[in-house]
């Protein structure tokens, strides 16, 4: 069968198709049965010195939206996040006398999901017909987190080379409208046009122009709910071709909302992060760093993006980066 057959292609998978589909992609094993980073180990020591040979200028763009209670968690009643609240626990004015002491410190505390902004899943973040990464059991993520396959295994691993593929650019326009999916020969297309190749454990960066749109919009609207820009499930065997470390995108989910699969809300979760273990990254905000690629033609960098690491969690909020 070949890699773009029409039984891949979107909207054309019932939800048993889509189970036999998805087993392809496993990487259970691959690693061995004690791995718990999976795509991750194709980021070898070597290719961190190549990506670190990519800096050039000096330059450093900023990929993650702000901390704070102005985030994008406001449109989906059914979800339980919600935008970080930052709460001051010691203060300027807090000392006891008329006049200021002589020194005096302060302190806050945030409270959020981990998944809050932008950010990566864990490997321990979804399941697939009751199993996370490496085939362990729905029991391992419990009361205390993910016992396996914990966002802290992750913490030294996510620096490498970095590569962005602009589609609005590629397409003519400031940005894609919500539902349209960006299948895996635009992908091959977009990287043919800029002049830049994506190699085995290179972290991927997809913009659709979601958050250009909102900011024209004045407000995040329904980027956290409605119809979504984003991936579809041709991709999906592209990405496992490819032996990429990571895929990261501009919008809420990663994958084209609707889905391309009726009756999933969401097609590459359930296959890229239990079955393949590859990490994936939302709401990442690459508007900068694309109008720089743009100006000078450079689409790789220099990526560095590590998680918390949060003893047994299955996401990370992020303060990622860019250098070139």
């Amino acid at each position: 069968m070949g890699r773009f057959s029409p039984s891949w292609r979107s909207r054309t998978l019932d939800t048993n198709e889509f189970v036999q589909f998805a087993e392809r992609f496993k990487n259970w094993g691959r690693w061995g049965p004690e791995d718990e980073v999976g795509t991750l180990n194709l980021v070898t020591p070597q290719h961190i010195v190549e990506a670190a040979r990519l800096v050039r200028t000096g330059k450093v763009f900023p990929l993650g939206i702000p901390i704070d209670h102005t985030g994008p968690q406001r449109s989906r009643p059914d979800s339980k996040r919600f935008n970080p609240i930052h709460t001051m626990v010691r203060t300027g004015l807090d000392f006891p006398g008329p006049e200021p002491p002589l020194m005096q410190g302060t302190d806050d505390i945030i409270t959020m999901p981990l998944q809050g902004a932008t950010q990566w899943d864990g490997l321990g973040h979804f399941l697939f017909r009751g199993h996370m990464y490496n085939g362990r059991p729905y029991t391992m993520v419990n009361s205390d987190g993910a016992v396996k396959n914990g966002i802290e295994k992750i913490s030294r691993k996510v620096i490498g080379r970095g590569v962005l593929l602009d589609i609005p650019r590629h397409r003519g326009v400031p940005w894609l409208k919500g539902g349209e999916a960006v299948q895996a020969p635009e992908l091959d297309a977009c990287a043919a046009k800029q002049g830049v190749q994506v190699r085995d454990g290179d972290f991927l960066l997809v913009r659709t122009g979601n958050i250009a749109m909102c900011r024209a919009q004045g407000g995040w609207g329904d980027y956290s709910g409605g119809p979504r820009p984003g991936l579809g499930i041709t991709v999906i065997p592209w990405l496992h071709e490819k032996r990429v470390a990571s895929v990261a995108v501009d919008n809420y989910g990663v994958e084209v909302h609707p889905s391309d699969v009726p009756g999933l809300r969401v097609h590459m979760h359930p296959i890229c992060i239990p079955l393949m273990g590859l990490l994936m990254g939302e709401i990442f905000d690459l508007e900068e760093l694309a109008e720089d690629c743009a100006a000078d033609g450079v689409y790789e960098f220099l990526f560095v993006a590590p998680p918390l690491p949060v003893t047994h969690g299955v996401g990370s909020p992020i303060n990622p980066y860019a250098v070139k």
